[in-house]
């Protein structure tokens, strides 16, 4: 698949080439399902002028079908655009199908989707990961130049460490969430998912921003990111987290950071506190957010009306679309913030929350970059995880890095045994995307 960076250079003419060439590809893989059904069966080729960029499906697209992959907005059209999208369209692109994800971005698998299930395109028994798992498929099957997903607690890099391509999220506040529906609204984060960290750095300059309609929007200079060439970085290695990682993953990583040091870039050695508080923190503000997030949709003022015999049946009627993991932490999150257990769970985790943040900090005032793992194994197969709580540990090493809202990358690094993708994720100071694109330039560089 062509570059980003050669498809802004494009004419018209072979722009619309370049669009029926990924609508017939995205037909003749439709097995992966990357992109949501309808794309299939609309003729989009033609829409815009710009290069196509796919969309996750729960970012605003004027005109378009937005769902979040879940039955209970089946029919909702969008009646504007997300910021994101406007910033497409100023800049010579042009938004190109809705990409599958876990229902309301609740989720590691991209299994959760109305839609059915989205597949590896690296090994098709495995999970691309998720929620923004149909937009890595996509970019990783050829079948996208690029996209933009989003990320609360991964899942812009898991899934672009499960597939083999670059995923990147942005310090919380970088980004416009205007037209993003929200699943938490203090960790959610739009970002590019792209072929390679260039790729990623033109999309990340364009969608970068301050943005009036965005209250959580950082009102902060921007200067757009250009590499440094030969830059010199001081890295911090958390080595009880590559440590705790699959053997295979820890090993691509240390022979990462070798050939770091050899290079000359400084590697410190330092720890976090144990990662399973910071799953238990997460899980605690990102299910109290959503708890409270998700209570519009009740067919009264949004979401697709089941009609009952009264007004409670039909509010439970409705809202029973909800699937079954939603629904889970609908419950656990409206249980946190009830009268009695907000102050034991959901104020607790809000300090634990700062603590993480503290800890950041600390180690990056002596260091450019962190280093760790993006997932403790490479990508695995369907059903592999048996309960939620399985499941849920699949975040364990990402779910930190929004809790505390600094900027991070995920980069393809090795394979394993299986030819799976094996990946590590660069952590930076807040605002400071600067060192994390270099420094994913040069592990990019180091590794090819």
């Amino acid at each position: 698949m062509i570059t980003l960076k050669e498809a802004l250079k494009l004419n018209k003419e072979e722009l619309k080439e370049l669009k029926k060439d990924i609508n017939k590809k995205a037909k003749e893989n439709k097995e992966i399902g990357a992109y949501i059904e309808q794309f299939l069966d609309t003729d989009l080729s033609e829409s815009g002028e710009g290069v196509p960029i796919a969309i996750k499906d729960n970012i605003n697209v004027k005109d378009w079908e937005l769902t979040c992959s879940s039955k209970i907005l089946k029919g909702y059209i969008s009646p504007y655009n997300a910021t994101v999208v406007n910033k497409l369209f100023e800049n010579g692109l042009s938004p190109f199908g809705r990409t599958n994800m876990d229902e309301f971005a609740m989720g590691s698998t991209t299994a959760t989707s109305q839609y059915g299930k989205t597949l590896n395109p690296v090994d098709n028994t495995k999970v691309p990961g998720g929620s923004s798992g149909g937009s890595a498929s996509a970019v990783a099957a050829g079948l996208a130049v690029a996209a933009l997903g989003s990320d609360t607690g991964g899942s812009i890099r898991q899934p672009a460490a499960f597939c083999g391509v670059v995923g990147m999220k942005p310090t919380y506040g970088r980004v416009s969430r205007y037209g993003l529906v929200a699943y938490s609204s203090s960790l959610d984060q739009i970002g590019p998912i792209t072929q390679n960290v260039e790729d990623a750095k033109i999309l990340y300059n364009i969608i970068a921003g301050h943005d009036k309609n965005d209250s959580t929007s950082a009102d902060i200079d921007y200067t757009p990111i250009e590499f440094n060439e030969g830059r010199k970085l001081k890295i911090a290695v958390i080595d009880n987290y590559v440590n705790e990682a699959s053997d295979e993953v820890r090993d691509a990583i240390l022979e990462t950071i070798k050939a770091l040091e050899k290079q000359g870039h400084e590697i410190i050695h330092k720890d976090l506190m144990n990662n399973k508080i910071d799953i238990a923190t997460y899980y605690i503000v990102a299910t109290a957010e959503a708890s409270s997030n998700l209570s519009r949709y009740d067919g009264m003022r949004y979401g697709n009306r089941i009609e009952g015999k009264d007004l409670k049946e039909t509010y439970e009627l409705t809202r029973a679309q909800f699937g079954d993991e939603v629904k889970r932490r609908i419950m656990l999150g409206t249980f946190v913030l009830s009268s009695g257990y907000y102050d034991a769970y959901y104020l607790k985790a809000q300090k634990v929350r700062h603590l993480i943040k503290e800890e950041f900090d600390k180690i990056l005032d002596e260091a450019d970059l962190i280093v760790m793992p993006v997932a403790p194994t490479t990508a695995f197969e369907f059903g592999a995880n048996k309960t939620p709580l399985e499941m849920y540990l699949e975040d364990i090493y990402t779910v930190s890095v929004n809790l505390s809202g600094n900027p991070a990358i995920s980069l393809p690094i090795s394979k394993d045994k299986n030819g799976l993708p094996i990946a590590l994720q660069l952590i930076g100071k807040h605002f400071d995307e600067q060192a994390v694109f270099d420094g994913g330039k040069i592990v990019e560089e180091l590794v090819k």
